[in-house]
């Protein structure tokens, strides 16, 4: 199969370009190397895929480059870029506009002419709201430009691909964290901290919860719904263990074998308090199996994070 991966320089992009490479499918590996954060770290993301015979990388910028030239053969497309995060959000929602929704319908608009017969969107659970629990038929209420242009874009797809018969699935990640997690992520933000005998800022009182979702079963679940989910829905997913904020940095702190110094912040506009992934939908249509604890996920990342650090001299 050939598949064409958006945002493939990124951190779930660039493992899930990895996989389905792995897996034997051709891939082309999409990215605009925008400078959200550096452009060096997402070009080590994709460097092993990049030298792959069977990868094409294409630099471009889905808001206003002409997308089908790269997806011409193209059975697949997975649509992982998108502008993220929280900060800085309520300052600048046209880039949220423009990344989130702009993009998307070009993209749509690209495949559609290319032929591509099934888009995957990677959708997150903002699109819920400041408390993400249960199923996907919960009230569908974000508190952030992220999240307000990530329903967009669902909703977005859902009218298009109706209208024109393409496949169009949609996946709300949970949380995802791991090796390559981006430099603006709480959790690697701790461990980076920690390292550095800084202290952490904990916005809140640290209580807040996550069933954070590990990037390799992100990308083992999303390269199963490529191929069984059922066009038309959406899925979560999700991991299996709610984990608060403070008990995260333990097990960083843990793993790092430093104390932590934590200070307190107010909470974040457009943060969530609470989410509890309801992933059964996912596990009965396409076998989504989340298998990586928390501990084995946070200790993973820790590792990653101490491991990009410069050998010290001497």
């Amino acid at each position: 199969m050939r598949v064409a991966v958006t945002g493939a320089a990124g951190f779930i992009g660039s493992r899930l370009t990895e996989e389905l490479l792995a897996l034997g499918h051709e891939v082309v590996a999409i990215d605009a190397f925008e400078p959200y954060y550096p452009r060096a770290a997402k070009e080590a993301n994709l460097r092993a895929a990049a030298a792959h015979a069977r990868c094409t990388v294409v630099e471009l910028d889905l808001r206003d480059a002409l997308i089908e030239p790269a997806l011409d053969g193209v059975d697949v497309v997975v649509h992982e870029a998108a502008r993220p995060g929280l900060d800085g959000g309520w300052s600048d929602v046209r880039t949220y506009q423009d990344c989130n929704v702009l993009a998307v319908g070009r993209l749509l608009d690209a495949a559609l002419a290319a032929g591509v017969r099934r888009l995957v969107h990677a959708s997150t659970s903002s699109v819920y709201g400041r408390y993400a629990v249960g199923a996907e038929d919960q009230p569908l209420r974000p508190v952030s430009p992220y999240g307000v242009t990530k329903l967009a874009a669902e909703q977005l797809i859902r009218a298009r691909c109706e209208e024109s018969g393409m496949e169009a699935v949609i996946l709300r990640y949970f949380s995802v964290y791991g090796p390559r997690q981006r430099p603006d992520m709480g959790y690697r933000i701790f461990a980076e901290a920690m390292l550095d005998g800084a202290p952490i800022v904990v916005f809140g009182d640290g209580w807040q919860s996550r069933t954070n979702t590990y990037v390799d079963d992100c990308v083992a679940g999303t390269i199963a719904a490529m191929q069984d989910a059922v066009p038309g829905e959406a899925y979560n997913l999700g991991g299996s263990t709610e984990v608060s904020v403070l008990e995260a940095i333990a097990t960083l702190a843990d793993e790092l074998d430093v104390e932590p110094i934590i200070e307190h912040g107010p909470r974040r506009r457009g943060d969530q308090q609470r989410t509890v992934a309801d992933s059964t939908k996912a596990a009965a249509a396409f076998g989504y199996d989340p298998t990586v604890t928390p501990d084995a996920a946070l200790r993973a990342l820790a590792r990653w994070v101490r491991s990009m650090r410069p050998l010290p001299v001497g």
